[in-house]
């Protein structure tokens, strides 16, 4: 089995190389198809992973939404190696924050108050690594815990954001074209059929369409496409930090911190920086969250177990690894859906795979290069101690 799951990671680095070695057309040209597959996804439903028992397109919503929380929270977890387990705390200020200016307090509409949530969850993000961040390991996952915990309690008795009520009626983001008039019309620019299969035949459901660029409650597939617009431009920004002298800090401080500060690198800065910036990410995710179909959240919304799931997104796709995150964020969202069938024993499934997964391949699914990297040099090592590979004589 591990020799299996190890392959998962070979082939993918096979991927990669032969997508490098491929001249810039092709390379656009392969995006592109990819992109249009991706945007395409909640249309074409293809029968071997399509939900029956749950609408296609929220779920869909939802694994882009985990893939990009995941993707924010694989900056602190896997770029700067710092453990959050508060990381839902950051989800949910965004989310109130969202709601408080567009429906609580104000009524601002969706897209002016998304750049605001996303500040307000980067200062929440400071103020809480400006005095945590100087413990580390085990220290630093409770103080984020406990963070996590305070923010759920906190909006659970102040009346201002609602209490245990929540808020209710959280406007959708504003479309183009006709505005939706329930419960027939959803207006849009224009609306796009989506596939019905018959077996392994496909033919066009005309009865269900989805609505381009209008949101409202009966269709999930607008949010869909908005929210993995969001995640494409994140996941630029994501692979021009990690390259940058930022991202070289990270690395530094995560192998060694202490030997990073001995060569001048200020790691406090770049955990702070770091944590800011998971935090907005966290804050963007949970504001789209907050204006999605439902138009509803309250403190329940939050719980724990939440927080929990992040990080085994993180953990299963490949700490360090972007696309570790994402493919991560997306199994741990999508699991639990697509065994929705069995009920209770969903859950079950979803714990039993995790567990297999941890056991025989705790690295992830897609871990970074320089991992896989050392592992096998440690490997060849002992190899060497044990006299079960021969040295290279020289020549």
């Amino acid at each position: 089995m591990m020799a299996g799951m190890g392959s998962i990671s070979a082939r993918w680095d096979r991927v990669v190389d032969r997508y490098n070695a491929q001249p810039k057309i092709v390379k656009i040209l392969w995006v592109t198809l990819l992109l249009v597959i991706a945007y395409a996804m909640p249309l074409l439903r293809p029968p071997i992973i399509t939900t029956n028992s749950i609408d296609f397109g929220t779920v869909m919503f939802r694994v882009i939404a985990f893939a990009l929380v995941a993707l924010g929270l694989n900056i602190v977890i896997g770029y700067a190696g710092l453990l959050d387990l508060g990381y839902v705390g950051f989800y949910a200020v965004g989310a109130y924050t969202t709601a408080v200016l567009t429906v609580e307090h104000g009524s601002w509409p969706f897209f002016l108050a998304l750049p605001l949530a996303i500040v307000v969850t980067m200062i929440s993000g400071v103020i809480l690594g400006a005095p945590t961040l100087r413990v580390r390991g085990d220290y630093l996952a409770i103080v984020t815990l406990g963070f996590g915990e305070i923010i759920r309690i906190s909006v659970n008795n102040i009346e201002w954001v609602g209490a245990a009520a929540g808020i209710k009626n959280i406007p959708h983001p504003t479309g183009i074209g006709a505005k939706p008039e329930p419960p027939f019309k959803q207006g849009g620019l224009f609306e796009i059929p989506r596939l019905e299969w018959n077996g392994l035949v496909p033919s066009f459901d005309t009865e269900h369409k989805s609505a381009f660029l209008a949101f409202g409650s009966r269709d999930a597939v607008p949010y869909y496409w908005l929210i993995l617009t969001v995640l494409i431009l994140v996941l630029i920004g994501d692979r021009l930090v990690k390259a940058s002298r930022v991202g070289r800090a990270w690395e530094a401080t995560r192998e060694d911190e202490d030997a990073a500060e001995l060569m001048g690198v200020p790691t406090f800065k770049y955990k702070l920086m770091a944590f800011a910036l998971g935090a907005s990410i966290g804050g963007l995710s949970g504001s789209f969250y907050a204006s999605s179909q439902a138009g509803y959240i309250n403190p329940q919304s939050f719980p724990l177990l939440l927080s929990m799931l992040f990080v085994a997104a993180v953990i299963v796709g490949g700490s360090g690894n972007r696309w570790g995150a994402i493919a991560g964020g997306a199994l741990v969202a999508y699991l639990p859906e697509r065994f929705r069938d069995f009920a209770d024993y969903r859950l079950l499934v979803f714990g039993l795979a995790l567990t297999v997964l941890a056991v025989w391949r705790p690295e992830g699914l897609l871990p970074p290069r320089q991992t896989r990297r050392a592992k096998a040099a440690e490997a060849e090592i002992d190899a060497l101690e044990e006299g079960d590979l021969e040295e290279t004589p020289n020549v």
